[in-house]
């Protein structure tokens, strides 16, 4: 031991006694410099309600002409290389009239078969009604009149068939909808040996149907908005009405609403708009492809949002420790789920300390390792140029330069690259003597430990948390280690995610919800939703 601390030079003790001194006084100035980052829930810059929208809607009322509207149409969005126009004649009724919509949206069989058959020969006098009644009288299942030009189309090139129709003084709209969609499958980011093999979909109405489809009852409630100042989409949050606080749901309705963005492309984009602090490393809004995992937090009382065009939910409040947690916990018998939960939170501990723990104990304290650990740690470390922070920085950036790249190949290569990738590295680095055997291990099980994480965002966060740490540690030892980990607590005690505190019910402390955090008790013991949503019905049968 005193072998190796009798090589340090007398000047870098001086700096390091230094640091130690000045470096808490820095972070304490910081952090009440920077307050809201430790907890402050500002309104995020994009949210700005008293801004307005750019004028980028034209509204034009139909004059009732049949060559005069068509006329407006045509100048409106005519110039559109998919826009698609078919005049016809009704044969009945003598009137003329035109279908148009934008090519590759409709179902071709249905418009050709269902409308245009119908329209042509079948519709009578007494079918629509004189004077024309249309949008009571004709047999299609989504049929809206539209008063307005501007209205008619952005809905025809959002999707639907616009009808106008000689006489009527409206144009009617049809939802025909079709298009490439991808068939429902197993979800890819989160998978699991027992549980439904159902996974959300780019399409809006199937992933609400999904939803639908979990269970009987009247008081699911699905409301929709309209996002986006350009390019618009529909948006649904879902909640159980008996169920959901209603101050919760209030702060989700503004939130949304305040929401000011050209285009949402997918559902990460709301979740940074809607989250309470864009500053924290942590999310504070939860992300899944299971229909099942977003069921069972609505049913304890949280909400749900579905975007059109993503498969990916969004769930809320958000808190650490759900982001540990998986639908397979309660799939399985109580005892197993609370061994595997254990585990899962004993590997996001090593994911994030590990690696600044091996700092702070290899090159500052060294007496707190065994001594006959500590003889054989040395003497792999003999010959290694580097000190041990960057001994570590170049491994753990290598693991994380071939996690990246096993991502974005192909499946087919992506998981051999990323095995055969790291076992090359890692003993080329050995035998060139670049880091220790030993080094590897902790890295290798620091890795492997970040995989266990249910949550992707999750392990992500760790992982870039866990950079951080190692420069405490380098810097302080074990005292910037244990700093590091104080003021991340301190952080995630006055962090909130749409008011319920992050560490709920670690603290606030609530014990009645202990017993679905680190262990996950029978279900007859769980007769009570979490207390820190503030629900309307708190037990959870009657």
């Amino acid at each position: 031991m005193s072998a190796v601390i009798k090589y340090i030079p007398d000047w870098i003790i001086f700096i390091q006694a230094f640091i130690a001194f000045s470096v808490p006084l820095l972070l304490y100035f910081l952090y009440t410099k920077l307050y809201h980052f430790v907890g402050k829930t500002p309104s995020p810059n994009v949210n700005r309600p008293n801004e307005k929208k750019e004028p980028d809607e034209v509204n034009v009322p139909f004059t009732g002409s049949f060559e005069k509207d068509m006329e407006i149409i045509q100048e409106l969005i005519g110039g559109n290389c998919d826009f698609r126009t078919r005049e016809f004649t009704m044969a009945k009724l003598n009137r003329r009239a035109i279908l148009v919509y934008v090519d590759g949206m409709q179902n071709d069989r249905l418009l050709n078969v269902k409308v245009l058959e119908y329209l042509m020969f079948e519709a009578t006098a007494e079918d629509m009604g004189l004077p024309l009644k249309a949008a009571e009288l004709l047999p299609f299942e989504s049929l809206i009149e539209a008063g307005d030009i501007g209205a008619f189309n952005r809905s025809v090139l959002f999707g639907h068939t616009g009808l106008i129709i000689e006489g009527f003084p409206k144009g009617l709209l049809i939802e025909l909808p079709d298009g490439a969609n991808r068939a429902v499958t197993e979800p890819v980011s989160e998978a699991l040996l027992r549980g439904p093999r159902l996974g959300f979909t780019e399409v809006l109405s199937e992933n609400t149907s999904m939803l639908r489809r979990q269970g009987f009852t009247d008081q699911l409630v699905m409301k929709t908005y309209r996002v986006g100042t350009r390019l618009k989409k529909d948006l649904v949050i879902a909640y159980m009405k008996d169920i959901v606080n209603e101050d919760l749901l209030r702060e989700v309705d503004s939130r949304i609403e305040k929401m000011n963005m050209d285009f949402l492309a997918e559902s990460g984009y709301v979740e940074q708009l809607i989250e309470d602090n864009y500053l924290s490393p942590f999310q504070q809004v939860q992300n899944t492809e299971r229909p099942d995992r977003v069921i069972n937090e609505i049913v304890a009382g949280r909400i749900g949002i579905l975007l059109d065009g993503t498969p990916f939910a969004l769930i809320v409040p958000a808190t650490f420790t759900m982001l540990l947690q998986s639908p397979e916990d309660y799939y399985e018998r109580w005892l197993p789920s609370t061994l595997l939960r254990m585990l899962r939170f004993l590997a996001a501990f090593l994911a994030l300390m590990a690696p600044a723990l091996y700092i702070s104990l290899i090159s500052f304290h060294p007496g707190l390792i065994p001594t006959e650990l500590a003889i054989t740690i040395i003497e792999t470390r003999q010959g290694v140029p580097f000190p041990s922070l960057i001994e570590v920085l170049i491994l753990e950036v290598a693991i994380e330069i071939l996690r990246e790249a096993g991502i974005r190949l192909p499946k087919p290569i992506g998981p051999a690259m990323g095995i055969v990738g790291g076992l090359i590295i890692g003993d080329a680095a050995v035998q060139a003597g670049i880091v220790s055997p030993f080094l590897v291990i902790v890295v290798a099980v620091t890795a492997i430990s970040s995989f266990s994480i249910p949550t992707y965002s999750a392990g992500f966060t760790l992982r870039l948390l866990r950079f951080v740490g190692m420069i405490f540690a380098a810097v302080l030892g074990m005292y910037g280690t244990i700093l590091f980990f104080l003021l991340m607590c301190s952080h995630l005690t006055k962090l909130k995610s749409f008011g319920v505190p992050y560490l709920t019910p670690l603290t606030p402390y609530r014990l009645q919800d202990w017993k679905d955090i680190f262990l996950r008790v029978p279900f007859t013991l769980m007769k009570k939703r979490p207390a820190m949503f503030k629900t309307r019905n708190r037990r959870k049968s009657t």
